[in-house]
């Protein structure tokens, strides 16, 4: 098991990062109370993925979220990304 997780890369929190998910807690695309959401949102668009796949349909996986990230991502010209369950 550890070999095949050692194959995977941890994406970096970085300050486009904190500010991408602060932007989608502004907005109302996860509650403030979630900031860890938002983050994992906001990992996955500054790094170019094009899925972002959760069983998170409380603040991930819901139509509000997924219009204002587009919302969002589209205003800042980053990167569209699908949101979805596995």
């Amino acid at each position: 098991m550890k070999e095949v997780i050692s194959r995977f890369s941890i994406l970096p929190l970085t300050d486009d990062v904190e500010w991408l998910a602060n932007e989608y807690t502004r907005y109302g695309a996860v509650p403030e109370t979630y900031p860890e959401d938002a983050y994992h949102i906001a990992i996955a668009v500054i790094n170019n993925l094009d899925f972002l796949l959760s069983w998170n349909f409380k603040h991930i996986v819901r139509r509000k979220t997924r219009d204002i990230v587009k919302m969002i991502n589209t205003l800042n010209r980053f990167r569209q990304i699908e949101i979805m369950t596995p």
